[in-house]
Parts: C-alpha cells; structure tokens; sequence
C-alpha cells in the first residue's frame, strides 16, 4: 500500500512541448494522486517569465469534471485540486484523458491542455474496474480432481468464467465438494480476490439445460420505447419430465445501475425493454441469463446478451461564452479578437459533428482555433456613428439527421472615437441688428453638430477674430492677426455663448460707425485630440433713425467785402438765414436753398422741407424735397419790405425728426438787389462745401436757359428710367419665378411706399415684382458687397435657426419711378447700401 502511495505522488510529464501550430499542452498523472499534486509547469512550459502570468492574468476554464483541476495564479503551476479516480471518469474507456481550456489575457488568448489520467491497480478481482494490465485476470482453483475453470473463448469485452466437471462425482464417497476460486490481475503488486465455491453433489437430473448460443450480440437504437423486444433466448434441456422444463432468470446485469432497465419472460425467455436508453450515459449493457430446469435439483445454463447502444442526434449544439471584451473601439484593426467562444455535442459521430458561424455575418466572423474552440474576430472596419451596438447571434448546427440548432446572442458595443469635427449647418451666416439694440441683446443662435458622444461630441463655441477699421469695413478673418490705427476686434462688439452657440451683442452698434462686421465662429469639440469647425458670420447694421437733420451753414456765411445791410448782419449773428429779393421779381424765382443734412441713411436721411410760417398765402413756398425757396407769385409793394420764413426740415424715419430754419427776405430795389446777389456769389465761390444760394435776380435769358438744360436733363433721366423699370417688369412677367437676379443665396425683398415706411416680404424670390393694384414709387434690394464663400462639404445635419434675422445673403435695390418729384436725391458711392440724399 506504502508503494502506490508513493507512485501516485510521483508525477510523469508525458509531453511539455508547445505544439506552435495545434497550441495544445500535454500532462500525465496517475489516479489518485493527492489533491495539490503539480501536474505541470504551465506557465514556463507556455514561455512566459516570472511573474508574468498573474499580471497578465492567466486562468482555467472549468467546466464539469475539469473542476478538479486548478491553477496556481502566482506560480503559473497546475494543480490537483481533488483525488481523481479513473474508474469513475472514464470506466473501462482508455486513455482518459482531460481537456481544458487555458486563457491569457492582455492580449486575448486560448491554450488547450489535455491531461491524462494513468490507471493504478487500486480495484481487487473478481470485477476488477481497472482496465489494461491491472484488470488482466487470470483464475485458480483449489486442487481437485473433480473440477477444474474454464474461461470463455470468444470476443467479447467481458468474458465469462466456467466451473468443469472433469471427473464424475459420486455423492457416496463426497456428498459436498468445498473449492477456493482465487482471481489474481496483474498489477504489480498484484491484487487478488477469492471465493469459496461450495458444490453440492445430487443425483439424478445431470443434464443442465443448454442454450443455442453462448454470447447473443445486440444493437438497439437509444430512442427504442418501452416494451421494445431486445433478444429471445432459447434453451434446451436432454433430460425429461420436470427436469426439463426449463425457467427463464437473469441473473446479473452490467453495469448494476441498469437492473430495472430490462425484463424478461420466464416462460418465453423474451428480453424487453422496461426504462429508457441513453447512450450517452451508457452505451453497453452486458445481460448474464440463466435457464433453470425443474428438477431436483434443478440444473441451470447461462448465456450472455450484449446490448450495444446505438446513437440517435437527440442531444442539440451547446455554445458556451469562455471570454468576451466589449466594447470595441470603432478605430479597432481588423482581426481584433473580441470573445472566445466553446462549441460541443454529446452525440456522437455525424450526430455530434457541429458547424458554427455568426449572424448576421457583418462586420463579424468566427475562425476555429481548435475542436471545439472559435474566436470571433472583427473582419470590417466600424463606425460608431453608424451602428453603435451589434446584437449577434452564434449559430451551431450538427451533422444529424435531422439536425438540432443552437444559438448563443451576444451584444457588443462600440466605444467611440473623436473621429469627427463639428459642422456648422451653414457655411455661411447672415446676421441683421438693428443699431442702438441694447447690450447684451441676442443676434443669432448658431449651431454646430458633431456625431460623436461624450467629450467628443460635446461642442464649445468661440469668436475668432475679424475686425472692424476706421470707417467700419469689414476685415476678412485673415486679417484678424492685423493691427493698425482704427481697428477694433470683432470680439469688442459681439461674444458666443461657449455651450449654447448664442450670438449676443456686447455693446450697442451704431450704424454710423459700423455698417458690416465680417468674422468667424469656431466650434471645438472636447475629444482628444480636439476637432473643430468654422463658420463665417457677416453682421450687418440696420439703420435707426436716431440723428435729426442739422443745418448747414449759409453759402457766404465767411466775411466777404460789399454792402451787406446792417440788419441782415445782426440777423446772421443770430442763427437767421438772410435773403434779398426784387420788387416785381416774378412767380418761380428761387431768392434762397435752405441746406441740411442727416447723419441717417435711407428714408431716416430723407429730407422734405415744409414752410411752417406764415400760415397764410404768403408770397413765397418751399420746395418739399429741394429746400428751394421761390416766390409763389410776382412781388409788388403791398407785400412790405420784410418777410421772416419759419421752415421745417423732416425726415422720413418713423418716428420722423426734425429741425427748424429762420429764413429773412428784404425786398429791396433791383439795383440793390444785384449788389446783393454779387456779393453773394463773392461769398459763394470762397466756400466750397456750400451749395445754397440767395435769391437775387438773374437775367431772364440766363435763368431760362439754366432752367431749360436741366429740364432736359430731368426728363432724360426720367425717360430712361422709365424703359428700364419697362424691361425689369416685362422680365419679371416672362421671365421663370426662379431667376437669378444678381447672386447665390435666397433674396429678402425690401419694398417702400410713397411715404416712405418699410416693410419686410418673406417671398424667396429674385426676380423683380410689383404687385397688382399696389403702386409702388421704388423697391430698394441691399447686396452686401462680400463674395460668395468657397465650396465646402455639407454638413451632416441642419437645424432651423431661432433668428428670423438669419439669411444667406440679401440684397436691396432701389428703383425710383418719380424723380421730378423727388429733387436733390440721388446715388452715393460713400454710402454702402448705394443710396443717399446730396
């Protein structure tokens, strides 16, 4: 006992090597071998240093029976965890052998080890459970002249032992004969088993009936139901009377567990099924039958059924998940093993012969690594923008007929990677404000979208710099690092809300000091490395009316030599505009222009001059948009030497603006009025910038003729004018309702009546229309002057913004109908929007 003891502990390795091409270790141990026995150096035997298999945390997989195996995490070393016994994993099955699974991690991967377990002779005879050389018997039997054993001579697995007659007895002489059966294997040391065989002599029936054959080879499918016949035995016995009728027994079973398993017929010898077969469990039965005669004593003869079980697929696919790492970063290389996974089926031959494949098949694949072992591996590049989660499917089928299915799901997220930088929904921004808004006050809600999630989608807005200079023209945005007198940063007039994209104004804007801002707005995503994107933003100033006409200085108003009245000299000191006319001047004569100006632009700069007193009919007007004054009928004495003018200057913006002029007309001689006249115009050509006159009287041929050249020229300008707003609205009518009239992007059309008040259309059309039954005196269309942005990609996504004050581009332009009516108006190059009053 000492000395198996001792062979257990001792541990053969049979095979260490690493097969590179099958990865497959081999060990060897014998059974019953104490628990903690090393089986092997797995870790060194793998190739890995000290240490090394913890850190990169190598396990076992243990499934079933494989449980008493463990390993070492510290060591790297494979140990018994508890004794094995051969006879109980394998029963008379040779090699028994182990396999497990080994799995490495950091990187992911699979090791199969398989571990023999050796037989010892630990199982003493008659039924010995040891297989090879230790269940090898060989039998003795006490010396006896009567009697002698005989083993069966046939193929079988298990062999039957006979007792023989070979000299007759003679109950006289030995009524009971007293034999030892010794069974011996051969194990070293060898074990054995007796039995004491106590042989009663009788007399009479010495026939024992006989069956037709020794050994009756069976096969019956495991699905066979109950009552199912397995074989018919048939025995013959030569004696007559009672002692040949024969009964059917059996008399054992192997293994024991099946001994309700099968019936039999004591009359007939018919052997059925009474349980349920599985080969799986049990694949060979062995029946020993006996037949008994009924004599006295009664004689029996023995026969031996063996059943072999054969397979049905009745056993579906079984997959199990050994590791799986999830998620995958959509940036994971192709080939990126992401589970390991465990296929098997307990039928045998076709019916456990499994295929596997995944489903659905993209972007995913199984490669066999080993029997029953597949990797699932990434084979197409991912896009977590696209798909962010795949639920798979790991399908197995086996060979049988008809086959039985398995599936395992798996669900497998993908990590996202900054792989894309914010878009604006537009590439360009049209942002209208009007001038005095208050500090603070909201432009625009810009928007910028970016796939990813998390940090790398999370996007912050920033102004980066454009400028403003001197006379308030836009700077494009590479001219932000330029510096020079004048200029003023975008960032001092307006900022973004850094989370929300919100365009607010800093300070209030001022449209005569900023008409255009041009710069861009970049949003950054937080991933790293960071992306961004840029949009432009062009900032236009609408104008308020919030400057009142001022008054120019009167033409002369420098100190010019000549005979000037004493009372037109103290009326200049005061603030009053002084002029001369004739007695007997006629209808028509302009004897003064009163000059004003306004710091607005469009109808807030449009002036009218309104004669505010006398009330009356007085002999002199005004003219509504020339600030002309000009008798209003021929002069004579009754008018009086004297005439004060109250004018008013108005503009148009709503609410209207004024200023008020005090006008003195003498009327003096004809003589003194010429001297006044030349006087005036002395003054006149000294002054540059001034455009008034004073009235005096010219020579009726020269004020024709002047009168008459710029008549032609009004009407000119009015004639051609005319053809123009003809070809513009005959285009309008023929033309399709689509087309473009000057560039990209959709139009704001801004219409004014004849009174001048605004209002906003929100048609998207180009062309030119006036609408039916509507006179309209102009229609004023303002185009920024900024080329159209380069072609860039679009972006993935829009989203209204919240401004209505947000367009591509708008334009404006103005088309007047009644020029004879609207004296002292026409284009500026100075102004951008192309319109103010001279």
């Amino acid at each position: 006992m000492g000395e198996r003891r001792c062979a257990a502990v001792r541990v053969l390795v049979l095979q260490a090597a690493w097969a590179l091409a099958g990865g497959q270790v081999r060990y060897s141990v014998p059974e019953e071998a104490e628990a903690g026995t090393v089986v092997g150096r797995l870790a060194q035997d793998l190739g890995l240093e000290a240490g090394e298999a913890e850190a990169r945390r190598l396990r076992l997989v243990a499934q079933g029976r494989r449980a008493s195996v463990e390993l070492s995490g510290a060591s790297g070393a494979l140990l018994l965890s508890s004794r094995l016994d051969r006879e109980q994993l394998c029963a008379k099955s040779a090699p028994c052998a182990l396999r497990l699974e080994v799995l490495l991690e950091r990187p992911l991967r699979v090791f199969h080890v398989e571990l023999e377990v050796t037989d010892i002779n630990d199982n003493a005879p008659a039924s010995d459970a040891d297989i090879g050389a230790n269940a090898q018997l060989s039998y003795t039997l006490s010396p006896s002249e009567h009697f002698r054993i005989e083993e069966e001579n046939s193929n079988s697995r298990s062999k039957s032992l006979f007792l023989v007659l070979t000299k007759p007895l003679d109950r006289e002489t030995i009524p009971v004969h007293r034999l030892v059966l010794t069974a011996s294997d051969g194990g070293r040391p060898s074990l054995t088993g007796t039995m004491e065989l106590l042989i009663s002599v009788l007399d009479a029936n010495d026939n024992a009936p006989q069956f037709n054959q020794s050994v009756y080879n069976v096969h019956l499918s495991e699905d066979a139901i109950q009552g199912t016949l397995v074989a018919q035995m048939n025995a013959t016995d030569l004696d007559e009377g009672s002692n040949r009728n024969i009964k059917y027994d059996v008399d054992t079973i192997v293994p024991p567990s099946a001994s309700d398993l099968f019936s039999i017929d004591a009359n007939t010898g018919e052997i059925r099924l009474a349980g349920t077969l599985d080969f799986e469990a049990v694949n060979l039965y062995n029946i020993n039958v006996k037949a008994t005669d009924q004599g006295t004593p009664p004689l029996s003869g023995h026969c031996k059924v063996v059943l072999e079980v054969v397979d049905v697929n009745d056993n579906a696919p079984e997959v199990w998940v050994t590791s799986l790492s999830v998620p995958v970063s959509e940036d994971a290389s192709v080939g990126t093993v992401v589970a390991v996974l465990s296929v098997s089926d307990r039928d045998s031959g076709a019916n456990g012969r499994v295929r596997c494949w995944v489903w659905p098949a993209s972007p995913f694949g199984l490669e066999a690594t080993f029997a029953g072992s597949y990797s699932l591996v990434l084979r197409e590049a991912l896009d977590r923008e696209r798909v962010s989660e795949y639920e798979l499917e790991v399908r197995a089928e086996d060979g049988g007929a008809p086959a039985l299915r398995a599936s395992r799901g798996l669900r497998v997220p993908v990590s996202d990677v900054n792989d894309n930088a914010p878009a604006f929904a537009q590439a360009v921004y049209t942002v209208l404000a009007r001038e005095n808004n208050a500090a603070g006050a909201e432009l625009a809600r810009l928007w910028a979208r970016d796939p990813d999630e998390a940090g790398n989608g999370r996007v912050s807005y920033s102004v980066w710099e454009g400028g403003v200079a001197g006379g308030g023209a836009a700077l494009p945005p590479s001219s932000s690092s330029w510096s020079g007198p004048g200029w003023r940063p975008a960032s001092s007039y307006v900022s973004v809300d850094a989370e929300s994209g919100l365009l607010w104004a800093l300070q209030p804007l001022d449209y005569e000091e900023l008409q255009v801002l041009q710069f861009e707005v970049r949003a950054v995503d937080a991933g790293e490395p960071p992306l961004c994107g840029n949009a432009t933003v062009q900032l236009f100033v609408l104008d308020e009316n919030d400057n009142a006409p001022a008054l120019l200085p009167p033409a002369g108003s420098a100190p010019e030599a000549g005979p000037v009245p004493a009372e037109a000299a103290a009326a200049a000191g005061s603030g009053t505009l002084w002029a001369w006319a004739a007695w007997g001047a006629p209808a028509g004569q302009v004897v003064a222009k009163i000059r004003a100006v306004d710091a607005d632009s469009g109808y807030n700069a449009w002036l009218r001059y309104e004669l505010w007193e006398p009330r009356a009919k007085g002999p002199f007007r005004v003219g509504l948009y020339s600030g002309e004054v000009s008798t209003a009928r021929a002069l004579d004495e009754a008018d009086g030497p004297r005439h004060t003018l109250l004018i008013v200057v108005r503009d148009h913006g709503q609410p209207a603006r004024s200023a008020t002029a005090t006008l003195s007309v003498s009327l003096l001689e004809a003589a003194e009025a010429a001297l006044a006249a030349g006087s005036s115009s002395s003054a006149a050509s000294a002054s540059s910038s001034s455009r008034a006159a004073v009235g005096a009287e010219l020579a009726p041929g020269a004020a024709s003729a002047a009168t008459n050249v710029w008549l032609v020229v009004a009407i000119c300008a009015v004639s051609s004018l005319f053809l123009l707003a003809l070809v513009l609205y005959a285009a309008s009518r023929w033309a399709p309702r689509a087309a473009v009239l000057s560039a990209p992007g959709p139009t704001t059309l801004v219409c004014a009546s004849e009174v001048g008040s605004w209002s906003y259309s929100q048609r998207h059309s180009r062309s030119l229309c006036v609408a039916d039954g509507a006179a309209k005196s102009d229609l004023m269309v303002f185009s920024p002057n900024f080329p159209p942005p380069p072609p860039g990609p679009a972006a993935k996504d829009t989203q209204p913004e919240p401004s209505a004050l947000l367009h591509t581009s708008w334009y404006l332009v103005m088309v007047i109908l009644d020029w004879p009516n609207v004296p002292g108006f026409g284009f500026g190059l100075d102004d951008p929007y192309g319109y103010l009053p001279f």
